[in-house]
């Protein structure tokens, strides 16, 4: 967490928490349907299973690096935005998980102490 002096730490852009993280399904759903691609056609074309095309596409399962870099090969957008989408995606759920964030505080109260 970022801390100015005389700031609330709650205003820092950086410290800001997303309340409803957005899974990269969601975008990669937009993406299909801005391009009139059906899931079924993609799942054929990377040769995945359409049941896990649509639980990816529904956040039940997390975009690895190998479904990124077949999406990537399909319909040509970068393996990276997908991984990284992914990554914030965890991180903001992470961030929501309050015993974890108080473990963690107590933790940055150690590292300022050594």
């Amino acid at each position: 967490m970022i801390t100015l002096p005389n700031i609330d730490p709650s205003m820092i852009a950086n410290n800001l928490v997303v309340n409803n993280p957005t899974h990269p399904g969601e975008f990669l759903q937009e993406e299909l349907e801005a391009r009139g691609i059906s899931e079924t056609k993609l799942a054929e074309e990377v040769g995945m299973k359409v049941s896990t095309l649509k639980d990816l596409i529904k956040g039940k399962l997390d975009f690895t690096i190998e479904y990124a870099l077949l999406i990537e090969a399909a319909i040509g957008v970068d393996a990276d935005y997908w991984i990284n989408l992914q990554t914030n995606y965890n991180k903001a759920k992470v961030k929501h998980d309050s015993s974890f964030m108080a473990h963690l505080s107590k933790i940055r109260r150690i590292a300022v102490v050594l």
